[in-house]
Formats: structure tokens, C-alpha cells, sequence
């Protein structure tokens, strides 16, 4: 039998958000993202608020799922002074050309509120994106959407389209929004297991029974995520148009998430949902620039669907932040128009930041899943003997000073990622350089 043992990280002073860990998020196993309790519980079972007369006053829904593990996993990060490979955002700056572009629109008092929908030169900027990549023609009047990043962009066409008792099928493990997302809007998620490769090197893969089985007549949508967070799966044509396939059986729209489509490896094909056949007028595409810019502090993100879909995810988005900000927008028009090489240029720059990482995490004891987009990387810690993942997370943010997310908050039952973690490698050198010589600390002791 073997167990990992850590060489315990400085000390840090107990405070009283380490000791409300316990009780909150770090808890094994037993606080999910998307609980399965019911939402017409007893009142007052699931701490909710109760009036003098009894009246319950927090909404059922959000006693179907939890604050965010990515989240709060940073602010663990922090707390324990840890290096931050748990949430996706860059340490290294952004272009010189979009930040002084951002500069220059502030200085020319770009200030108030844009256009509800978008500013006009940020959507033709999204038109041509897409023609130049997805071979789309798309009208920047009727079809797109600028929200508060592509976050607001998913909740608000959910919100557009849902109703109660429609189902939306997600794959997992899945980007940790999307469950909550559904259920905030009305809709019934349904999973279907994208399982991890049984050899090096080897593909996520989908059972396609298993995919067949989720569809029926009360199915509204699938979101697919491609190149996919947190396994770095890029969905192939042939996948895709299985998807498709059924989409068109069951009259399903396909909302797609496309926010790493330029962050591939290995010549990996991104192929975007809206191009195949028979999608044109079923497929939402959302997509933003906090990934290919590097600013994900920025919340510029947009959602391009047929005209009777735009102007339903329009009035919802109006309501929820009336815009997007306005100078950002300005920014992002002139980061889309950045030449082709910046992509290639961005795609190599973070295989190489894999290429680093993924060796610290085998030589440390990690099973690493290559990824083939995105930039993060899926492993299994069943060499280190814990109890589970949170746990594990626990022990490394604390006693290592490396911060990465349970995998149990990629699904729906937590079991099913109690051996997994996700580690982020959108990091300067000398960052992951630091988590590197971080995790050598991890020792085998066999006993």
C-alpha cells in the first residue's frame, strides 16, 4: 500500500475563513455543485431564511447547486499565499495593441452606454470573425449579441429559450456554469459521460447510446463545449455530426461554447457547430475574448444565433446588464482584427506552458490526460491514497501551496470525479516553474 506524504508549506495563521472551510466548500463528497436534494424541501433544511409566519423567502432553485469551486478555490489561493493553477485566467499581460486600444477609447470619452445589443463596430468585428473562421455569413444587425462576457451570453439565451420541464443535455465533465444555468432557467440538466482515455495520449470519449438515450421529446438544447473545460477535448467532425444528427431528430438547438476555439494543439481541427449542415438556423454560438486576449476581467462576451432567437436572448440580456462595457467594446473590435499569426503564435505559446507543466505533474505522481485544446489539463490523483478529491485539494493548497479545483465539481455526482483534479497552465514560466518545484515535495512512503 502507498500513500503520498507532503513536506508541509510555511505555516499560515488560522483565521476565520480557514475555519469556516470545513463547514463550506471543501466538504468530501458531500457538497456537489448541483445537489440532489429536492427544491420544496422541509422549510429551513437547507439553511434557508424563514419569516416569523413561516414564509419561506430564498427561491427553490438555488437550493439545487452551490457558489462556485473554481471560485472559492482561488480565494483559498490565496489565503494560503499558494500558486493559482486552479482558475483559468492568465498571469502575463494582454496585447500592447487592446489594452492601448482600451486606453484610447476611454481617453475619447467612450463612457456612456452602447448600443443594448452591442456596439456596432464590435459586431461587424464578430461578422467577419466569423466568415473568416467558421465560413458563416452573419448579419451584424440581427444576429449577434454582445453580453458581460460569455458567461452572461449562456445564462441569457437559457433564459431565452426554456422553459419549465424542458431538459438541456450536457456533457460531462462539464464547465461548472452550465448546470446552474439550466436550472436558473427553468430546465431540467441531463448528463451524458464524456469518459477519460485508457491509454497515453488517448481521446475523451462519448458512448453514443448513451447520447441517443438523453434526447426526447422534452429535450430544448445541448450545450457543447469545444475545445472543451476541463478535459481539453476538441469534439471532431464526426462527433459533431452525431450531434447534428440528432439535433435534427428531435428538433433540439445546439448552443456551443466556443471561447478556446483558437487555443489548439497537435494540428487539432476546431470545427464550429453553426457550419454543418442542416445547423444554421438551430445553433447559438457564444464566444468571448477573455481567452484569446487574455482578459477575462473585461466580461466582453457574445452569443450569434438566427434573427427570432437573437431578439429573445436580446430582451433577456437587456434586463439583465443592459451592455456590456463600452471602451472594451471599442478594444474588442481592434483585438478581433489582430493578423492570423497572433493565433497561431497564442496556440504555440500555450503548448508550450503544457509541455511544462505536464512533466512536473508525472514526475509528482499525477496521471495527466493530454489535453488538445484549451489550457487546462484533467488528472487522476488515485496514487496519492486520499480519501477523495476534495480533500486532496484541501491537503495541496494548505500543506503544498498549489491550488488546483476538485474534479467532483465537474459533475453531477461527486463520486464520479473523486479521483480527478484540474490544474490550469495559463501561467508565466516562472509561475509554473514555482508550482514545479511546489509539488517535487510530494514523497512515496510505502508502509
Amino acid at each position: 500500500m502507498s500513500r503520498r506524504t507532503l513536506t508541509k508549506a510555511k505555516k499560515v495563521k488560522k483565521t476565520a475563513s480557514q475555519s469556516s472551510l470545513k463547514s463550506s466548500r471543501l466538504k468530501p463528497a458531500k457538497s456537489p455543485l448541483l445537489t440532489k436534494k429536492a427544491g420544496n424541501e422541509a422549510p429551513g433544511a437547507s439553511g434557508a431564511r424563514v419569516s416569523a409566519r413561516g414564509k419561506h423567502f430564498l427561491s427553490d432553485k438555488v437550493g439545487h447547486f452551490t457558489e462556485s469551486v473554481i471560485r472559492e478555490m482561488t480565494r483559498q489561493a490565496m489565503l494560503h499565499e499558494a500558486v493559482n493553477l486552479a482558475q483559468g485566467f492568465p498571469d502575463f499581460a494582454a496585447p500592447a495593441e487592446i489594452k492601448q486600444a482600451a486606453q484610447q477609447a476611454v481617453a475619447a470619452d467612450v463612457n456612456q452606454y452602447a448600443i443594448t445589443w452591442g456596439a456596432k463596430n464590435l459586431r461587424n468585428a464578430i461578422a467577419r470573425q466569423m466568415s473568416v473562421w467558421q465560413g458563416i455569413t452573419v448579419d451584424p444587425e440581427k444576429e449577434i449579441t454582445v453580453c458581460c462576457g460569455s458567461t452572461e451570453a449562456m445564462i441569457s439565451t437559457l433564459l431565452a429559450v426554456c422553459n419549465t420541464g424542458d431538459e438541456v443535455v450536457i456533457f460531462e465533465p462539464f464547465y461548472e456554469n452550465y448546470g446552474p444555468d439550466s436550472v436558473l432557467s427553468g430546465a431540467k440538466p441531463k448528463f451524458v459521460k464524456l469518459r477519460p482515455p485508457s491509454v497515453d495520449g488517448g481521446e475523451w470519449t462519448f458512448d453514443e447510446k448513451e447520447l441517443r438515450r438523453a434526447f426526447d421529446r422534452h429535450t430544448k438544447a445541448i450545450i457543447v463545449n469545444t475545445p472543451n473545460n476541463p478535459t481539453g477535448k476538441v469534439f471532431t467532425r464526426a462527433e459533431l455530426e452525431l450531434i447534428r444528427d440528432l439535433c435534427v431528430e428531435f428538433d433540439v438547438l445546439a448552443i456551443t461554447d466556443e471561447i478556446y476555439e483558437h487555443i489548439l494543439y497537435e494540428g487539432t481541427e476546431h470545427v464550429s457547430m453553426v457550419s454543418l449542415d442542416g445547423m444554421r438556423e438551430r445553433t447559438v454560438t457564444i464566444n468571448g475574448m477573455s481567452k484569446t486576449y487574455s482578459v477575462t476581467g473585461w466580461r466582453v462576451g457574445w452569443a450569434v444565433a438566427p434573427e427570432k432567437i437573437t431578439n429573445a436572448i436580446r430582451k433577456v440580456h437587456d434586463f439583465l446588464t443592459v451592455g456590456a462595457p463600452a471602451p472594451l467594446q471599442e478594444a474588442g473590435a481592434a483585438a478581433l482584427g489582430l493578423p492570423a499569426d497572433y493565433y497561431a503564435k497564442l496556440a504555440q505559446g500555450y503548448r508550450v506552458r503544457r509541455d511544462h507543466l505536464m512533466p512536473a505533474l508525472t514526475a509528482a505522481g499525477f496521471k495527466c490526460f493530454r489535453p488538445r485544446g484549451a489550457y487546462y489539463v484533467m488528472t487522476d490523483i488515485s496514487a496519492f491514497g486520499f480519501e477523495d478529491d476534495v480533500s486532496f485539494a484541501k491537503y495541496l493548497v494548505q500543506e503544498t501551496g498549489v491550488a488546483c479545483v476538485p474534479g467532483s465539481s465537474f459533475y453531477r455526482d461527486p463520486r464520479d470525479g473523486a479521483r480527478q483534479v484540474r490544474f490550469a497552465f495559463c501561467k508565466k514560466p516562472e509561475t509554473l516553474d514555482e508550482a514545479a518545484r511546489r509539488l517535487s515535495k510530494l514523497r512515496v512512503t510505502r508502509f
